[in-house]
């Protein structure tokens, strides 16, 4: 009888996850083709959307960009010049160095010739760390302005630049981020359109691995060389550029990369800034904002736009990337449980009707699910719960139909921008789609199941350190025999706190 009662229970769990992998992947194709018809949208109106003239234009508003950086001393120099040559009508550079133990401002007070000015700093947000002092660039004090602080970790560094920031608009940046041209100017674009309603805009993370930079700006992209790296662009290109496109779509957008998103200034003073004790700071303070405004009635919009894009470095060992991921499922796990009584309250609309429970259900558990099936669906096969038949159902859908989610993602992503011009790197990204089911998926599933379990114990979150390999760049050419000798430079290993 226990016997029986164990297949029938192994039976029902299977089918169980069979209809939550078709589900889930469902899912994510409805939201792929959502973006899908942005996209095109968005490629129709290209020519006469008046970029130009926003940028021409006395009205567009200011934009203040905030860069927190943390021991960022090998690129910030380069991270601040490509900032600095952004194509945008009116804006200003707030660095905010949080207590670096290593060179970071030395280098930007020899580049920029900084002077200290008698700055007070008003505390319209709270914060933690201190303020040392506030400098400015001697030939241009409206355009860079550095700030030194304790060290309080990169919420409070975003909050001090809040506090600093003198626009209307502000752009939050990673400090190893490398922007497009125009990307300011496209991201800032939907507050011009819609200056009643937009609340914040996320711009797109891409994968600058690979690709070659020449100052501060990508002016070759490729698919990296490391096939970790290129299942991670195949991940980006689904999750981040199509799965927010198409919440986007259907209003219930609910997070947006701390490495590159515009917020009006006011709302973020009014909400308190970002929080200080949550690892997701970024996708929290979107989601804060979401029940700041619902609560209170307003009507706004909370957007996402493909076009302008941030490059940024990915980490290269599947041991960083594990960290990375588990620091991400924790902030989801404290985000959801901080703003759990959104959920499924239909005072919040769709974010609590339809966004929130779709993070519970397809973000959260996810691995959960995934590590479940490997372990439920070879029982049930060894005690002849589920016949082989089933079986072979379940992999089709759990790892076929994601497959075909992923080659689709890739298609449209081909024939919307076409980032990647050459073949070879397009095939690389046709089999990066089939090499994920192979290993990534799960062990990056453990990860993420660590995470949320730690957020769920309360044990307190480590950053951990990734160590950077830089962007490529042409060879520099050679006049004249080399020196006998150079000096080898040793492994840039700097935190992060991605």
């Amino acid at each position: 009888m226990i016997e029986e009662w164990t297949r029938d229970l192994l039976r029902i769990t299977d089918v169980a996850i069979f209809v939550y992998f078709v589900l889930l992947n469902s899912s994510y194709l409805v939201l792929i083709v959502l973006a899908g018809q942005e996209f095109f949208r968005h490629l129709r109106r290209t020519t006469f959307a008046g970029a130009d003239d926003m940028f021409r234009s006395p009205l567009t508003l200011p934009v203040s960009v905030i860069v927190p950086a943390y021991n960022e001393g090998p690129g910030i120099i380069a991270a601040v010049q490509a900032m600095t040559a952004l194509r945008y009508p009116r804006y200003e550079i707030v660095v905010v160095d949080d207590g670096s133990t290593d060179e970071t401002f030395a280098l930007l007070q020899q580049q920029f010739d900084l002077v200290e000015v008698p700055k007070v700093v008003p505390a319209e947000v709270p914060t933690r760390g201190r303020v040392l002092s506030v400098h400015v660039a001697r030939a241009n004090p409206e355009t860079l302005v550095v700030v030194r602080k304790e060290n309080g970790g990169k919420a409070d560094a975003l909050n001090v630049g809040l506090n600093v920031a003198r626009h209307p608009l502000v752009c939050m940046v990673d400090a190893d981020s490398v922007l497009d041209p125009d990307a300011l100017l496209s991201v800032a674009k939907p507050f011009g359109d819609d200056p009643l309603r937009v609340a914040a805009c996320g711009g797109v993370i891409r994968i600058a691995n690979g690709c070659t930079v020449v100052g501060g700006r990508v002016v070759d992209v490729r698919m990296p060389r490391s096939w970790l790296l290129r299942v991670q662009v195949v991940e980006y290109l689904r999750a981040f550029l199509m799965g927010r496109t198409g919440w986007s779509r259907l209003g219930g957008l609910v997070v947006i990369s701390g490495a590159f998103g515009v917020f009006r200034r006011d709302l973020l003073v009014r909400i308190g800034g970002l929080d200080h004790d949550t690892i997701g700071e970024d996708a929290e303070l979107v989601v804060r904002l979401h029940h700041y405004l619902r609560e209170r009635g307003e009507d706004y919009r909370v957007v996402f736009v493909a076009e302008p894009v941030s490059w940024s470095e990915a980490p290269s060992t599947m041991r960083v990337l594990g960290r990375q991921r588990r620091r991400w499922h924790r902030g989801i796990a404290e985000i959801l449980s901080k703003h759990r009584r959104m959920i499924l309250n239909p005072r919040y609309g769709r974010i609590g009707m339809v966004a929130l429970p779709y993070y519970v259900l397809f973000e959260l558990l996810a691995p959960f699910v995934e590590l479940g099936a490997l372990v439920l669906l070879p029982l049930g096969l060894w005690i002849d719960a589920i016949n082989v038949d089933f079986a072979i159902r379940f992999a089709l859908v759990a790892y076929g139909y994601g497959l075909l989610v992923s080659l689709t993602a890739l298609f449209i992503e081909e024939v919307s921008f076409h980032r990647y011009p050459r073949a070879a790197d397009l095939a690389r990204g046709l089999v990066a789609a089939v090499i994920e089911n192979f290993g990534y998926r799960q062990i990056l599933a453990a990860y993420q199941v660590y995470g949320a379990w730690g957020a769920w114990r309360g044990k307190q979150a480590v950053w951990g350190a990734m160590q950077r390999e830089g962007f490529s760049s042409p060879p520099p050419a050679v006049v004249g025999p080399p020196p006998a000798s150079e000096p080898v430079p040793a492994a840039d290993v700097t935190p992060s706190r991605d």
